[in-house]
């Protein structure tokens, strides 16, 4: 029995390809394949002819530019699927297009992946649930049961609009927090380097006063003191904190809890993330009940999304009371977290059969209002940070200057 070559190992590997069109015109590009033979079967298909495929060699010392593969691009793939099939493109054709078209080397080695087993006869919910970190258990839910029901194309439709609404909250999400944080990181890194290089200039300055310095400015220069000698030992403290923090919350749920628990209840930050977590529950929600995912099922997948463990948990005892036989909005009233008027909408939706799209009513009003709420924490925290970094650096200069306005006197 002769062994099996290299050519026929299921590797997959990028491959540079030099051809002639249908028209005579020299084309050259690249594209991903586990052999020479496949690469080349592919580009016939395409009316290519081609004259030289080779592996593309390998970076030299083994260093490698791997591009990542972000929740954006996932959504962007998934709206392409949706668009194709939408038009009547083949599942298979779909998939091609969108590995040989993307800029993404990765995304393009994933579908490219994907594209080769689906050609093999394997469903696509199963080549996904291959790569979990790109796909989760909602995604490859949703997707195994258009192809059951052979509504591939709607499902995925829906998949995109969910994806596409979940990034556009997350971002919403990241711009609320990031902007506080940015701009105090901002002040505290001016401040050291006040104290640790300028304030020293100052303090060789006072020496010769001959006078006792103001007690203000005695405690700015002890801190600052401090600073220029231990600003390492701090440097350090400070990303072990951060290390140990985001640890202890992927490992310790209890610290998960606390951490969420607290977050609720910040002023404006915490509004903004329960009405986040409102709109991801309902959205979620819609999608997974309006694609024929029994609603226990559904609320498996809205706990999972809700991006809050109070609510994951609360989401988990609401689903514990409908397994029991009682309704859903009369199991969300009991948790006590959820908005009346949510509740109400959803008791509407029971009432009329109509839960899917009453709960994707609920998601458009609270992603509007999680907009809303972002613009306006910006345009509070603008007086506030302006004021906070007044107190910081006029502070400073206010403790250095005392001394000299006191000089006077010391004359």
């Amino acid at each position: 029995m002769a062994l099996p070559s290299k050519e026929n190992t299921n590797k997959i590997d990028t491959f540079v390809w030099v051809g002639v069109s249908a028209r005579g015109k020299r084309l050259e590009g690249e594209m991903t394949g586990t052999s020479v033979a496949l690469v080349k079967a592919q580009l016939r298909k395409q009316g290519i002819t081609p004259s030289k495929v080779k592996r593309k060699p390998k970076p030299l010392f083994g260093f490698k530019s791997v591009q990542k593969i972000t929740p954006k691009d996932i959504s962007i793939v998934t709206r392409q699927i949706a668009t194709m099939l939408t038009a009547g493109v083949s599942l298979v054709q779909s998939l091609d297009m969108i590995a040989s078209g993307a800029k993404n080397k990765s995304v393009s080695k994933l579908i490219g992946t994907i594209a080769d087993e689906v050609k093999a006869g394997q469903p696509l919910a199963k080549s996904l649930r291959a790569h979990p970190r790109y796909f989760d258990e909602l995604y490859c839910d949703l997707v195994e049961s258009g192809e059951q029901s052979g509504a591939l194309d709607r499902i995925f439709d829906r998949v995109a609009l969910y994806k596409e609404k979940a990034e556009a909250l997350k971002s919403k999400i990241k711009k609320a927090m990031f902007y506080p944080i940015a701009v105090i990181t901002v002040a505290l890194i001016v401040t050291s380097i006040l104290l640790i290089f300028v304030v020293p200039q100052f303090e060789d300055i006072f020496t010769g006063f001959g006078a006792e310095l103001p007690a203000f400015t005695r405690l700015v220069i002890g801190i600052s003191e401090f600073m220029q000698e231990y600003w390492w030992i701090m440097l350090i403290a400070i990303g072990a904190s951060i290390y140990t923090y985001k640890e202890m919350l992927i490992r310790n749920e209890s610290v998960r809890h606390t951490n969420d628990r607290l977050l609720l209840q910040f002023p404006v930050i915490g509004e903004i993330l329960r009405k986040a977590a409102v709109a991801r529950y309902a959205r979620t929600l819609s999608t997974t009940f309006a694609a024929g995912v029994p609603l226990v099922d559904a609320l498996d997948s809205a706990a999972g999304a809700s991006g809050n463990i109070i609510y994951k948990n609360a989401i988990l005892d609401i689903k514990g009371e409908v397994s029991s036989g009682n309704q859903m909005n009369w199991a969300m009233r009991n948790s006590k977290i959820f908005p009346d008027m949510v509740v109400q909408m959803v008791a509407i939706g029971e009432e009329s059969g109509a839960l899917d799209s009453m709960l994707s009513k609920v998601a458009s009003i609270y992603e509007q209002e999680v907009d809303d709420a972002v613009d306006g924490l910006s345009t509070l925290l603008e007086p506030i940070i302006m004021a906070v970094l007044g107190v910081l650096v006029g502070g400073l200069i206010i403790a250095m200057y005392l001394p000299i306005f006191q000089l006077g006197s010391v004359i």
